[in-house]
């Protein structure tokens, strides 16, 4: 046995020797090869080398050539656009309270009620009432009764159908004195009626030329609120935390977060695209509005490109006007900015003095400090609305004649150059907001009438403060912007009615009363010809001219910053802050190179 073994030893070890001799003789071979067949011919490319370099040398500048056309042509055949998808996050600095569009008033509630809830109508980029929910509407022979057609195959976004019915509630809900719309006032006397699922009528007390434009708020579902009593719609769980519109948006989630400071509270609320929205499906992949208490926070997440836009900034933070990336939209409101002079009491029920106050000033140079483009405000109609007129502007800047005019009145200059007129001197108190540009403006013409011999001392007011000066007419003089929008009808600013305390919100902040004026007001507004109505309302201009119950600065604008550019976003001017959102269905952040179509 033993020597079986080692037999076997030595057969294994005489294999692997002989398995060594293999490999090494292979090697050997493999390195004579390389030498005969490759080493050794290289030394017969020396009479050809530099041909040879110069074909290699060709044949790189050729598949370079290939490289750089390729590349040159591809600009002409590609192009840089936007295309759908991403986040769209906005900042908006306040409280997110209620999506309801029969409550939503405050910058946050009206941004996210906008963006989930649709009307029957809505306001195109030019301003004009244009179908959303409803196909057409048409109004008949006498002005006051208006047929609205629904868009076939609406739906709500939780997949219910949409239809007159709903449409009925809505209106019904606001006109219920329980529910405690601030809409109601807006509705009173109008019947509302739904003969069949797609048409909708409402008869109107009396002819009301605008009336369009108050179909244009939000429409909401009876099936979700028809159990919930009208005097708890306010508070109902939909209005925050589960609503249901029709709008391009659907709600997904709210997310509060911060230090437990309520001054440092945000509020992130997600929306996603609602695929049925009669507009066509979104084309962003989310929009999340995400709501700021503390407007530094916001302004600081916007600056680390947190944010990809900011809603609502009242200037231009230092922090943001040196960010490249950042883009400046100043789009421009269908308001105006005035100083409204209280004409019954004081000094400024003399109308003599309101007219040197509005001469002494010089407007355009007030404008163009303000750092942006805007338009003059020149009389209590805007520049292209129906009824302006050029030839009944406020007087023009001229501080001899305003001089004069006081002198001829008795109010002549006293001690530090203040008029007086026997024992009273010309002096009043002007309240302004503590903004940025109010107290720009507010000193400008603080300046301007010192010249003039008036003190006008300023009072400064927080916005708190400042609303509830302007609700209940606590002031003498006010710097405040008034909104006006597309239609001409400026009623409720200018009306006796309006001045009474038992008016329904007193926005006759002048307190101006004139016969002339209301006859023209309520004329112009009951007339659908817009040729009549420019006649119509010519006394009521003409009268405001005389009067002079308010200075017309200038048309306000809602400062808009995004990171980077936004296709879609309008740059026309707009009747309110959320009509940003026109188109917003269409509106495009990212970007990619696409091939063009031949």
């Amino acid at each position: 046995m033993k020597t079986r073994l080692i037999r076997l030893r030595f057969r294994f070890r005489r294999r692997v020797r002989k398995s060594q001799r293999q490999v090494e003789d292979l090697s050997t071979q493999a390195e004579e090869h390389i030498d005969r067949h490759l080493l050794r011919r290289f030394s017969r490319l020396a009479p050809v080398q530099r041909f040879v370099i110069s074909w290699l040398g060709l044949l790189v500048l050729l598949i370079g050539a290939m490289v750089a056309q390729n590349l040159s042509l591809s600009s002409h055949y590609q192009t840089l656009r936007t295309i759908p998808g991403g986040i769209y996050n906005e900042g908006v600095h306040g409280r997110f309270t209620n999506a309801s569009p029969l409550y939503a008033t405050s910058d946050a509630d009206t941004t996210v009620s906008r963006l989930i809830f649709a009307g029957l109508l809505s306001v195109d980029e030019w301003g004009k009432p244009v179908g959303d929910l409803a196909s057409d509407y048409n109004v008949d022979a006498h002005g006051t009764t208006y047929t609205v057609h629904l868009k076939p195959g609406l739906k709500w976004q939780d997949g219910q159908p949409l239809t007159s019915a709903d449409v009925l509630f809505t209106y019904r809900a606001i006109q219920n004195p329980d529910a405690k719309s601030p809409l109601q006032s807006s509705w009173q006397g109008i019947e509302v009626a739904a003969p069949d699922a797609r048409t909708v009528t409402f008869k109107l007390p009396g002819l009301l030329a605008a009336f369009p434009y108050n179909l244009t708020n939000g429409i909401v579902p009876k099936h979700l609120l028809d159990s919930v009593p009208p005097a708890d719609l306010r508070s109902a769980d939909f209005n925050t935390v589960k609503p249901v519109g029709a709008g391009p948006f659907a709600w997904q989630a709210i997310e509060v977060s911060g230090d437990g400071n309520p001054r440092n509270a945000q509020e992130q609320i997600a929306l996603t695209p609602f695929a049925d929205y009669q507009g066509g499906k979104p084309k962003l992949q989310k929009f999340i509005v995400q709501v700021f208490a503390n407007q530094q926070q916001m302004i600081n997440a916007f600056k680390s490109n947190q944010l990809t836009a900011v809603e609502g900034l009242n200037e231009l933070p230092h922090e943001v006007a040196d960010n490249p990336s950042a883009q400046v939209h100043s789009l421009l409101l269908r308001a105006a900015n005035m100083v409204f002079f209280k004409t019954s009491e004081g000094v400024l029920a003399d109308s003599q003095v309101r007219q040197a106050l509005v001469q002494s000033v010089n407007v355009p140079h007030i404008i163009h400090s303000l750092g942006y483009q805007t338009r003059e405000v020149r009389e209590p109609l805007l520049l292209g609305q129906v009824g302006y007129d050029s030839s009944l502007k406020q007087p023009a800047y001229n501080p001899k004649a305003a001089r004069t005019l006081l002198e001829s009145a008795g109010w002549v200059k006293g001690k530090q150059d203040i008029r007086r007129k026997a024992d009273k001197s010309l002096r009043f108190t002007l309240t302004a907001a503590s903004t940025a540009e109010s107290r720009a403006v507010a000193h400008q013409l603080q300046s301007y009438w010192h010249d003039l011999g008036v003190k006008a001392e300023i009072q400064f007011l927080d916005t708190s403060e400042f609303q509830n000066s302007l609700t209940y007419h606590g002031y003498e003089a006010i710097l405040n912007g008034i909104s006006i929008g597309t239609d001409p009808d400026v009623f409720v600013y200018w009306d006796s009615s309006q001045a009474d305390i038992r008016s329904a919100n007193r926005l006759n902040i002048s307190e101006y009363k004139s016969t002339t004026a209301d006859t023209a007001l309520e004329a112009g507004r009951t007339r659908l010809d817009p040729k009549l109505r420019t006649i119509k309302y010519k006394p009521f201009l003409q009268a405001w001219q005389q009067n002079n119950p308010a200075l017309g600065l200038y048309q306000p604008r809602l400062l808009y910053l995004t990171n980077g550019f936004v296709a879609g976003l309008t740059a026309q001017p707009i009747n309110s802050s959320t009509d940003r959102f026109i188109n917003v269905q269409n509106w495009e952040i990212r970007e990619a190179k696409v091939t063009n179509n031949p």
